[in-house]
């Protein structure tokens, strides 16, 4: 692999940016430097004028492999992320069939292994019959055990209380738990229907999907993951209320209840239902401005502990049904650093929180073996981008299988020049470069 000089970019890494040149080397950093000109190399980027992040790692992707291709495949979503500069995935279970034993989870990593783009790793799935599955999920080689409180789909709402149980007590590693209360979303689905028929406007969703939903359902995973010791991580938070229930007086590396915020929870709120439709139909559902700025307060005092995407791509014609046929979901992969760094501009995040909750924290809370810094010796996984280059989201620039963007018309702030993975340039100015893919990542647990 090139020896790859990058010279004269703003670093931004462990809290602070600096201007820094960084020399890769056999896949790794093997040195950061104020000057390191005369080092040899088979490509030099002169980085002046940009900054160079460490690689997104996304630990909530659904790329719809296998059973769903219609919607997207690894090889397509993997190439989207890493244009918009996610060098790391982590992909959930819900897919057909269902990741719920260790031998569909092998076929997900080996399908990996010949097209992903992107470093990755897959959830082992959980449902009401398969803990003996769950248990053999080796913690060094796999990101963690998926469990939904809340309807999904095929067979993995998890709603027997034995079971769940089971799986807090003795998983042998993080437990990532997608919470809405069944119970809640029914009576409300109930209510709607009795008001609409079949013709529930799509307003109502964060009405139906609303905030004792999510409370309940999050506020029991963590009672349950206090009474067995669990090692519990809550994916998605879309209510402010729920940003409470989590600690941020103590570190990271010391908490063992944690909490993820995705980018259409920090962008959206439920004035947008009026022009987005069922295009920002998520589950949990956008919610209220005051949530988003909660969220968002969240993120900002550690409360909610790393950013992510939720990307799950649906095809046009299947997201332009009415509301009860309308699949939930969207994809985000391409634009979550963009929309992140448009809130950057408006004063809502600093580039330092960004680094940290899209990259360092989510490393440390997945405990990922030398990935998420920039360091000598780490992976090189890195993102360059342009604060100051405007673009416009366009069918013509979607790299999602779907072909459409919530973002679609947006004028983005900021773009990503370059990405590397695994120190392999994979994205430079719009052409990706799949001659090397990405690596299976491990875990030092």
């Amino acid at each position: 692999m090139a020896r790859v000089l990058i010279l004269n970019g703003k670093v931004v890494n462990e809290g602070k940016i600096e201007e820094l040149d960084i020399l890769i080397e056999d896949q790794k950093i093997s040195k950061i430097g104020k000057d390191l000109q005369s080092e040899s190399a088979d490509k030099v980027i002169d980085a002046a004028g940009l900054h160079v992040m460490p690689g997104l790692i996304d630990d909530q992707v659904h790329f719809r492999e296998p059973g769903l291709t219609h919607k997207a495949e690894i090889y397509t979503e993997s190439r989207a992320a890493v244009a918009g500069g996610i060098t790391t995935f982590m992909e959930m279970p819900n897919t057909v069939p269902n990741t719920l034993t260790q031998e569909l989870l092998q076929d997900k990593y080996d399908r990996a292994a010949q097209v992903s783009l992107a470093n990755y790793s897959f959830f082992m799935g959980a449902s009401n019959d398969n803990i003996d599955e769950v248990l053999k999920t080796d913690p060094k080689s796999v990101c963690g055990v998926k469990v939904f409180m809340g309807s999904s789909t095929g067979n993995m709402l998890v709603d027997n209380q034995k079971t769940l149980e089971g799986i807090f007590k003795n998983s042998p590693t993080i437990i990532a738990t997608h919470c809405e209360s069944e119970e809640v979303i029914r009576r409300n689905t109930e209510l709607a229907r009795e008001k609409y028929g079949e013709n529930v406007p799509i307003a109502m969703h964060p009405v139906i999907r609303d905030e004792e939903a999510c409370y309940a359902s999050s506020s029991a995973a963590i009672e349950l993951a206090k009474s067995t010791g669990a090692r519990l991580h809550i994916l998605h938070i879309s209510t402010g209320k729920e940003t409470h229930l989590f600690d941020n007086s103590i570190p990271l590396k010391e908490k063992k209840i944690t909490s993820e915020a995705c980018v259409h929870h920090l962008w959206f709120e439920d004035t947008d239902y009026a022009e987005k439709g069922t295009f920002i139909k998520w589950n949990p559902a956008v919610k209220s401005a005051s949530d988003r700025a909660e969220i968002r307060k969240a993120v900002n005092d550690d409360r909610i502990d790393v950013l992510a995407t939720d990307h799950a791509p649906h095809t046009i014609e299947e997201k332009q049904n009415n509301y009860f046929s309308a699949p939930s979901g969207g994809p985000l992969v391409q634009h979550q650093l963009p929309a992140l760094l448009d809130l950057y501009h408006d004063g809502i995040f600093t580039l330092e929180k960004i680094a940290e909750k899209s990259a360092h924290a989510v490393a440390e809370l997945f405990e990922i073996a030398d990935r998420g810094y920039i360091r000598e010796g780490q992976f090189a996984d890195l993102v360059l981008v342009d604060l100051k280059s405007e673009w416009e989201v366009s069918k013509s620039n979607l790299l999602y299988k779907c072909g459409w963007s919530p973002f679609e018309g947006h004028q983005f702030k900021s773009k990503v020049m370059h990405t590397f993975v695994s120190g392999h340039h994979a994205y430079q100015n719009g052409i990706l470069n799949d001659e090397v893919l990405g690596h299976r990542i491990s875990f030092d647990r």
